[in-house]
């Protein structure tokens, strides 16, 4: 069953949000971990992609935008299908993924904005009736 971790983080930020993203998918990758960061929009997607290559100057974290190798261990997308991925999901959409269940790990990565917020109650809801494990975390970040 898949593990559902919510990381709330004291910010208001959609930056931070993205930030954290990252650290969270490199953290994993570097535990051999295959990720896929999950968005709201080719756009969303296209702008965590740029922000991979740049968000730590002291690490390299390969990855891919999704379709166009969709087989790299990290992938940023927005499409139904992250095939072949299955081990942890990062969501930053508002929505539930349809295919979250099929990943050991989902991270829900919230900010204090009510536009994130409202949804991602809706979504804690829908995975505690369904009785999925489910872990909030409160993190608070500098700045």
């Amino acid at each position: 069953m898949t593990r559902i971790d919510f990381y709330v983080l004291n910010s208001d930020s959609r930056e931070a949000r993205l930030h954290y993203a990252c650290r969270l998918a490199h953290k994993a990758w570097s535990h051999n971990r295959k990720v896929y960061l999950h968005c709201a929009t080719e756009e969303e997607a296209e702008q965590l992609d740029e922000l991979l290559w740049s968000f730590r100057p002291d690490a390299f974290l390969p990855h891919a935008l999704h379709p166009d190798q969709p087989d790299s261990n990290v992938v940023c997308g927005w499409a139904d299908d992250p095939t072949p991925h299955h081990d942890l999901l990062i969501n930053l959409s508002n929505d539930t993924p349809l295919f979250f269940s099929r990943f050991n790990r989902l991270a829900e990565i919230l900010v204090e904005h009510e536009l994130v917020l409202s949804p991602a109650r809706e979504r804690f809801r829908f995975y505690r009736e369904r009785g999925y494990p489910l872990k909030t975390h409160q993190i608070r970040i500098a700045g």
